[in-house]
């Protein structure tokens, strides 16, 4: 990494684009921080947010450190126009880390990629430890960047998986979606469903991945026992939250934070049964009968975007890609 305490490399955008890095290789830094910090090597306090009283923006900071690539890092995340259609809002998030070896930056970057390729992969280990045994068929919620890679990290930790469903409204996303999967797994076939009901009593996985303004809402009606249901985006009623037999979360205090339009009419959320890195690291298991329904909240830790954001830095460097910045000179 550089050796320099007065400047910052930036990895902007476009320098982060152009890295190839593997599905495998995501879900396995982003599995290695779970085991870190279920270990107890790892620091992942809880985000502050700031929020306006009419909704219209929300602000997070985000502070960890991760314990096996001995870094620290600060994550920052504005949305603006939330009132407002998708294409009309504005979004910033960065990550900043620095090497806690040598007391020097790592890099600044642009941190959009990184949670593009983070969610779905955290996703796809929950649905991983929380899916019934026989699980075959998903079903995907969505055709947003989300939504886009969502069955091509499934099918990477449960390739057996035989029957993928789809429900969006939007040509362009469907076809994105498809795209992707064809990249990634090529002859895996897509099957798009209007009948959200149906799709939902037919599948084992749900991946809710949708849009705030999304009508789509699967209630717990829908599910036949053995379901898993993850919720990233929209696309579940809170139902399925609060009459789930287990309730897995990747941080029950941070799905305190960020899951309040699942609260019931008193306003409360149910406490998770148990959290993703203990589920990880082999502790405790997700399920305990295959006739379970379990409800899985998909937050996000600071420290899988570190480690991601850490793999990144370090396939920049050695590609020479980013500009420093005198910033401390």
């Amino acid at each position: 990494m550089d050796q320099d305490d007065t400047t910052l490399r930036i990895l902007s955008t476009s320098d982060l684009a152009g890295l190839e890095i593997s599905l495998a290789d995501v879900v396995a830094t982003v599995e290695g921080a779970y085991r870190t910090l279920a270990a107890g090597k790892s620091d992942n306090p809880r985000k502050l947010t700031v929020k306006p009283a009419d909704g219209h923006s929300v602000s997070y900071a985000m502070l960890g450190r991760d314990g096996s690539r001995n870094v620290v890092a600060i994550k920052t995340s504005y949305k603006h126009g939330l009132h407002a259609s998708r294409d009309q809002q504005h979004y910033y998030t960065t990550l900043t880390i620095y090497d806690d070896v040598t007391g020097l930056p790592v890099a600044m970057m642009d941190c959009s990629r990184i949670g593009s390729l983070r969610t779905p992969a955290v996703s796809a280990l929950l649905a991983r430890e929380c899916a019934a045994p026989e699980a075959s068929t998903a079903l995907v919620v969505g055709t947003g960047t989300q939504g886009r890679l969502a069955l091509p990290f499934l099918l990477t930790t449960m390739p057996r998986l035989d029957r993928l469903l789809l429900s969006g409204t939007h040509p362009d996303g469907i076809a994105a979606v498809r795209a992707e999967l064809s990249r990634h797994f090529p002859g895996r076939v897509i099957e798009v469903v209007s009948d959200l009901r149906t799709a939902a009593r037919e599948a084992d996985v749900i991946v809710a991945t949708a849009g705030a303004h999304t009508p789509a809402a699967i209630e717990a009606d829908w599910l036949r026992p053995g379901t898993t249901s993850i919720l990233v985006g929209h696309g579940l009623a809170p139902s399925t939250l609060h009459r789930a037999d287990r309730v897995i979360a990747t941080s029950e205090a941070q799905m305190h934070v960020t899951g309040t339009d699942m609260a019931d009419a008193d306003g409360k959320l149910p406490s998770a049964d148990l959290e993703l890195p203990v589920i990880i690291s082999g502790i405790s298991k997700a399920r305990t009968t295959p006739q379970q329904r379990i409800f899985a909240y998909n937050s996000g830790l600071v420290v899988t975007d570190i480690a991601l954001g850490h793999r990144f830095a370090q396939l920049a460097i050695e590609q020479g890609l980013g500009t420093e910045i005198p910033l401390w000179k």
